[in-house]
């Protein structure tokens, strides 16, 4: 057996062997600090003993075939297939010699070094001194954990601290993309490159950036930080754009570690025709969380590229920042917060927080545990986008003073053992609403765009102070008779207690100040009947489904705020939903039936159907989607007459990469559609590719006198194992016009990725084009651009 295992009170020719090890382990890996404790005595044995003591269960094992002791040259000599084991790391070499007499330990043949965390360095031979601080190892290359390598016609350690690689090359990865042995399509070549390991930097000198083996860059220094670090002081990618308003600009961040915990983005960015924006970003991660902060601003050169606009200004800045903080196991706390001095200059400077014509600023407290959920926020809103220039009416002005501030409190928690052998529930919302304008919709019918005596309005949101306690309770059980049929019955309560102090009375005349209570008792019953059939191409469960919801009418909805309550979508999905309202400020009420008749199918070779088809029924008392309201959340929905709609849902499935589902509602009476939806998603081969197709129909007392009907596709086809070209198109078949294109090829590899695209927005005038393109190297960071043409 070749293995023998040592401790530290082994004999001198074991220790020696044990040395070697430790020693070509510490060239490459171990910290200065540790090479310290290794320096206090040169003896061999103080070497030893100096180093870290291992403890009775961190014995030192070595292998090898033969170990000879030369007493003449005070020598020891392992070879054959030598291995060393040592506090996790693992050493490999041919031969290894302990020269006691020059005090140098010498590794050869096919030398290969693994430390604990897993990086591997490989060479033909290492000589080390007795203090292990200096070294050489000849035909070096060193395999990080990321996967990057460095190779050298030779390395040296100075100091314990200085590695330099002569002739050295910097690969951003090995074995690229899977493939074994495979190169990688840019490397960095120099005359010597350092690892300055204390300061965690990598410095090349005199070094070539080479592309597809051609040299394109030279510099004489290059720094970076080393493959390990996390953060370091230094500049990062910078950016190149263009656009009309702020002509060309270029961006360069520059990032300062100020601790491993917390560090300050500066980032100035130039524009030809605007001046200098400047931003600054502070983040920091403490015990339990993190947060950042960004504070951007600019005096502009030339407002009045913004004329008329709120960006007219000089100066122009915002307030960004973002937490989130676990406070133990359960409870976690967190905000989101985006402010401008404007509505939009963070669109305008293309800012992380300007990517939606609204901000959403919020405080959040979360707590989840076992079956217990419960969430606290504080919503704020800031509009990031312009009123009308040339719109007279309410709904495009005055748009920031129609955002409410909300407060929400929500709970639900499950019972942990069945109530009357079935599942219980108890849901609680808390919703605080102020809003200091009206938000009035004027529907205007002769398309003057002005509000003319006799037009419409509705009303999306009042101003005031609106307050709402619900309280929701639920109970149901599932069970199956003795011929196969599946009865649910189900109660639950729905008790509220709402406070409305309305700004403006001729708004909701319907409501008054003060408190009022409203509750909802309801029983129902849902049975289905599946029937399973089974046949050698596949198996299909059909179940038609029956349910019955008994309930008093609603109260109050005209003398309520309705702020969550306005959408309404009924389709195959909310078919059998117990209050098909999507909030809690309004509360379906009367007695109901909704039925229909589902279906699955799961056939050989992977293909999959299934299907909900079904009808609803306001069987007695008021039907309250017809409720007449100032907000007219009922009409149009199919479910404002006693019958409703016809609703159907289908979906298809295959192995071989082909989507398909699609829902469709139709007209009670004619069969007309009234809105569909459909979605085709197929792979197959190098090409992925994907149709959407909406039509609603027009809704002339909500203000919408056309139907709406758009065709969206998408696709992208690989053109190689790297190379791939993508594609996308909106199209307004109402309108017959185009919406949006974009198009682009893009190169994806492990190491490298660049994609230039093209895009043209046609809603805008004039019409917004962009060419966007960006490279990003492995380790080094991304570079990109963009110019926008006006047409």
């Amino acid at each position: 057996m070749r293995k023998s295992v040592v401790s530290q009170a082994s004999e001198p020719g074991t220790a020696a062997r044990l040395l070697c090890g430790v020693a070509v382990t510490i060239l490459v890996f171990l910290p200065a600090g540790a090479l310290a404790q290794f320096v206090k005595d040169t003896s061999l044995t103080g070497m030893i003993s100096s180093a870290k003591q291992p403890t009775s269960d961190e014995k030192m094992m070595i292998e090898a075939d033969t170990v000879a002791y030369d007493m003449d040259a005070d020598s020891v000599t392992a070879t054959g297939r030598v291995v060393i084991y040592y506090l996790n790391h693992v050493v490999v070499a041919d031969e290894v010699t302990v020269d006691r007499k020059s005090k140098r330990v010498t590794a050869t043949g096919n030398v290969e070094i693994t430390d604990p965390s897993g990086n591997v360095a490989r060479g033909d031979r290492i000589d080390l001194d007795n203090d292990l601080a200096n070294g050489v190892m000849e035909g070096l290359e060193l395999i990080t954990t990321e996967r990057v390598a460095f190779t050298a016609r030779n390395a040296t350690r100075t100091n314990g601290d200085l590695t330099t690689f002569n002739d050295g090359t910097y690969l951003p990865c090995v074995d690229c993309n899977g493939v074994k042995g495979k190169k990688p399509i840019w490397q960095i070549k120099a005359n010597r490159i350092l690892h300055k390991q204390k300061d965690q930097t990598i410095v090349f000198e005199n070094a070539t950036f080479e592309f597809l083996g051609v040299p394109l860059a030279w510099v004489p220094v290059l720094s970076q930080p080393d493959p390990s670090v996390k953060n370091k002081t230094g500049l990062l990618m910078p950016s190149i754009k263009s656009s009309k308003k702020l002509g060309y600009s270029i961006k360069v961040p520059y990032y300062v570690s100020l601790d491993p915990s917390y560090g300050l983005t500066l980032t100035p960015t130039v524009y030809s025709r605007q001046g200098l924006l400047f931003s600054a970003e502070w983040r920091q991660r403490l015990e339990g969380g993190k947060y950042s902060i960004t504070l951007s601003g600019i005096h502009q050169n030339d407002p009045e590229a913004y004329a008329g606009r709120s960006g007219d200004e000089l100066w122009r800045g915002s307030v960004e920042s973002s937490g989130s903080f676990k406070i133990n196991e359960n409870w976690s706390w967190g905000w989101n917060v985006a402010v401008a001095s404007d509505t939009t200059f963070m669109k305008n400077y293309d800012l992380k927080s300007g990517n939606s014509d609204v901000a959403v600023n919020k405080v959040y407290l979360t707590g989840v545990r076992d079956r217990n959920r419960f969430d606290m926020a504080a919503y704020g809103f800031f509009v990031q986008q312009d009123d009308s220039l040339t719109s007279k009416l309410e709904q495009d002005r005055d748009l920031q003073e129609k955002q409410p501030y909300v407060g929400v409190i929500d709970h639900k928690v499950y019972a942990k053992d069945p109530v009357w052998g079935g599942e219980a529930s108890l849901t609680t919302n808390f919703t605080t609403i102020t809003r200091t304008r009206d938000d009035i919709y004027q529907i205007d019918s002769n398309g003057n765009g002005l509000f003319d005596p006799g037009e419409k309005t509705r009303v999306r949101a009042a101003a005031g102070t609106f307050d709402r306690l619900s309280i929701d309770a639920m109970w149901r059980r599932r069970m199956v008779d003795q011929t196969g049929g599946v009865m649910t019955p189900f109660l639950y309560f729905r008790g509220d207690a709402i406070f409305s102090d309305p700004h403006n009375s001729a708004v909701l005349p319907e409501t008054s100040s003060g408190l009022l209570g409203r509750a909802m008792p309801a029983a129902g019953l849902e049975y289905s009947y599946p029937v399973a059939i089974t046949s050698p191409v596949g198996n299909q469960i059909i179940e038609p489904i029956a349910q019955l919801i008994v309930r008093p009418d609603e109260t109050e909805a005209a003398h309520i705020s309705n702020e969550d309550s306005q959408s309404l979508v009924f389709d195959a999905n909310s078919l059998f939903d117990y209050d098909k309202f999507s909030g809690y400020d309004r509360v379906e009420g009367g007695t109901r039936a909704n039925v229909g008749l589902r279906y699955s199918g799961s056939f050989s070779h992977g293909f999959g159907v299934s299907g909900t088809l079904g009808q609803s029924f306001q069987l007695a008392g008021v039907n309250s989607f017809a409720e007449a309201t100032r907000y007219d959340t009922g009409a149009y929905s199919g479910l404002e007459s006693d019958v409703s709609d016809y609703v159907a849902g289908l979906s298809l499935s295959t192995k071989t990469g082909f989507l398909a589902s699609s829902g469709v509602r139709l007209d009670r009476d004619s069969f007309a559609v009234n809105r569909f939806d459909g979605q085709v998603l197929g792979i197959g081969g190098p090409l992925t590719a994907a149709l959407t197709y909406a039509y609603i129909r027009s809704q002339p007392d909500l203000g919408i006198d056309e139907d709406r009907s758009e065709l969206q596709a998408a696709t992208s086809l690989r053109l190689t194992e790297n190379w791939r070209a993508f594609a996308s198109s909106r199209y307004d078949l109402i309108n017959d016009q185009f919406v949006r294109h974009a198009l682009g090829v893009a190169y994806d590899s492990e190491e490298f990725s660049v994609s230039f695209s093209y895009s043209k927005d046609l809603t805008t005038t004039p019409n917004d084009q962009t060419f966007y393109l960006r490279a990003g190297f492995k380790t080094l960071g991304d570079l990109g651009t963009s110019f926008g043409i006006d047409n």
